[in-house]
């Protein structure tokens, strides 16, 4: 949904000033030395505490199964521990949710059962008929005791209406505004740039939801069913995805929204059971990343990376907004010509002309190096997923460009093993099934027009 962060900036060219040249004299640093560590052990925590050595072992063996890649999780761990700060957390569920219906109920019903608090953050929180029954979820819950608070981005939530959120805290609902694009609501120092485009949801702190979906009726209706496109006066469905997650990884979520309200100079929320004691809900490792241009590189990125160079096996990724920096080019091209399948499932049609135009200024590049690119059909693809050598994957809002890697705070997880890798990989084919290949004889010989629009989009990625 990046025309939302287009139009808001329109609405704020005035006020930012000089926006297009601030800061491009010099790009940060993306990712920290990639080197493998050596002999590093990887500690994992659990339902009761850190793991010793020869636990964290254990589960590790117990992850690597018989698979004949079994190599590929040890390396994946050591250099994941080495780059990202949360801990490694075992004895999580994790349900995979595909679309926004599935992800909604999955929600309400989570919502409905909470007797302590509820934290929702996210980037689009629409005034729509989807929008109307989480906020009138919510402030039933807040009636009953429960405490809810309610961090939504000041761009994301652009097009909703004053009254939709004043309607929230007539009834007791928390509501904070992250990075207000009025400079005079501004509660620290004014980053028009930096945008929360985080989706999170923590309930009674034992279950949390994240993903790629936004609370908007585009999800209305599922991407796979026949006859799923909607009419074309509401336009067509949206294609994304999202996990629930039971465990010990949900108090590392949760210490993610409490940072991010704090940060922010939110008003102070009523000391609850945030962090009750922690129960093994699963078999899965996983671990929470938040992302924030306030690091000194993006964690995600890094991890992305770290997984793309040491991959031996594949690499399949599926993403909503592709118009990469030169390091992510430069280790896809290094994958696929070391002899790892590469693939990218990337959007046929967006909401972002510019964006998908800076994407396809790199296909060329990509396909002449032996990546195979699709194009997903028939819906508008929202999704940000990742799986590599079937071992780790990772789901969340991070897109493949430079917004989300250096001027969004972005969350995602990284879930371990094949088992889940399975469930992913399932998913993986089933959208290509729904997608066309790019073929590179065929994209060499599109016309000027394309072309142009590759190249103006290109000087804008930056930004985009």
């Amino acid at each position: 949904m990046r025309h939302r962060l287009i139009i808001a900036w329109a609405a704020c060219v005035l006020m930012a000033g000089c926006l297009l040249t601030a800061g491009c004299a010099g790009i940060p640093s993306l990712v920290p030395d990639l080197a493998r560590p050596r002999g590093q052990v990887v500690r994992l925590e659990g339902a009761r505490g850190p793991l010793s050595v020869a636990q964290s072992q254990a589960v590790v063996a117990g992850l690597r199964g018989r698979r004949p890649d079994a190599n590929a999780l040890d390396r994946h761990l050591a250099i994941e521990e080495a780059l990202v700060g949360s801990p490694l957390t075992t004895g999580n569920e994790v349900l995979l949710l595909q679309d926004g219906p599935a992800t909604y109920q999955a929600m309400f019903d989570a919502i409905q059962s909470a007797r302590d608090h509820i934290h929702l953050e996210t980037y689009i929180l629409d005034d729509d008929e989807v929008g109307r029954r989480f906020s009138q979820a919510l402030i039933d819950k807040q009636r009953e005791g429960v405490e809810v608070a309610v961090l939504r981005d000041s761009a994301g939530t652009f097009n909703t209406p004053a009254a939709f959120f004043e309607n929230l805290v007539a009834h007791g609902v928390k509501v904070l505004e992250f990075n207000p694009l009025n400079p005079l609501a501004a509660r620290k120092d004014w980053e028009l740039n930096q945008r929360d485009h985080r989706k999170l949801l923590v309930v009674d702190g034992r279950v949390a939801f994240l993903g790629g979906i936004n609370i908007s009726s585009v999800y209305s209706s599922g991407s796979f069913k026949t006859g799923a496109r909607r009419s074309a006066a509401s336009g067509p469905t949206w294609r994304d995805t999202d996990l629930r997650l039971r465990g010990p990884v949900v108090g590392e979520l949760q210490k993610l929204f409490l940072a991010a309200w704090a940060s922010q100079h939110g008003p102070a929320l009523a000391e609850r059971a945030w962090f009750p004691p922690p129960e093994a809900a699963g078999r899965l490792v996983v671990r929470a990343i938040g992302s924030s241009p306030e690091e000194a590189y993006s964690l995600i990125h890094a991890t992305l990376l770290s997984a793309i160079d040491n991959a031996e096996t594949s690499v399949q990724i599926t993403n909503a907004y592709f118009a990469p920096e030169p390091r992510l080019l430069d280790a896809l091209e290094a994958a696929a010509r070391r002899g790892v399948a590469v693939r990218l499932i990337l959007p046929g049609q967006t909401d972002s002309w510019l964006v998908l135009h800076a994407g396809h200024g790199h296909y060329g590049r990509l396909l002449s190096a032996g990546v195979r690119i699709f194009e997903r059909r028939g819906a508008i693809l929202h999704a940000k997923t990742a799986l590599v050598d079937g071992v780790w994957a990772t789901v969340g809002s991070t897109n493949l460009d430079w917004r989300s890697f250096l001027h969004n705070h972005e969350l995602d997880a990284v879930v371990l093993g094949g088992e889940f890798g399975a469930q992913v990989q399932a998913m993986f084919d089933r959208d290509l099934a729904a997608s066309d290949e790019v073929q590179l004889d065929a994209w060499n010989q599109r016309g000027p027009a394309p072309r142009v629009k590759e190249w103006f989009s290109g000087l804008w990625a930056y930004w985009l």
